[in-house]
């Protein structure tokens, strides 16, 4: 499972999964994606039962690549343990997925089988996902850039006061 080898600091704090992805929002490596469409913290576990479902759903065909990584610690207290004593012993690591974020991507099938086999990743990941394409990223970027256009269109012009 995905841990990090080294942390500047052993327990962080919960944070918060407000707003869309800033970074990571578009196709890098391959031709395939699953983009998140909900705010959520995927466990190494999940991650990495949901890659093994893709790389067996294709049967170890294309290429795959894994765009998030779990770099964020999550404690837990013992079962039975009374309030207080300090917080709790490093249980799991978890990446932190905001809207938009790619998290797994595809190349060298076809899309058919790529989408199936995102879907079945999809299936083992707490958060809801879209499979997207190079094809569709481009024109959801085309219909964004309309709609903006649009927007300023509609807005009146204001004048300079003199």
């Amino acid at each position: 499972m995905l841990a990090p080898k080294r942390v500047k600091w052993r327990k962080v704090a919960k944070g918060k999964m407000r707003g869309t992805a800033l970074r990571g929002g578009s196709l890098f490596f391959g031709e395939f994606g699953l983009q998140a469409t909900e705010c959520g913290r995927i466990t190494a576990r999940q991650l990495e039962a949901s890659r093994v479902a893709m790389t067996r759903s294709v049967k170890r065909g294309g290429q795959i690549w894994v765009r998030i990584f779990p770099n964020k610690p999550v404690t837990k207290k013992a079962a039975e343990t009374r309030m207080g004593s300090g917080k709790g012993n490093v249980e799991e690591w978890v990446a932190v997925i905001k809207p938009g974020r790619i998290i797994f991507e595809m190349a060298g099938i076809p899309q058919v089988e790529a989408f199936k086999a995102l879907q079945l990743a999809n299936n083992k990941l707490p958060i809801h996902c879209k499979p997207i394409s190079r094809a569709s990223e481009a024109l959801a970027k085309k219909n964004a850039e309309r709609a903006r256009e649009a927007k300023v269109a509609a807005k009146p012009a204001t004048s300079a006061k003199a």
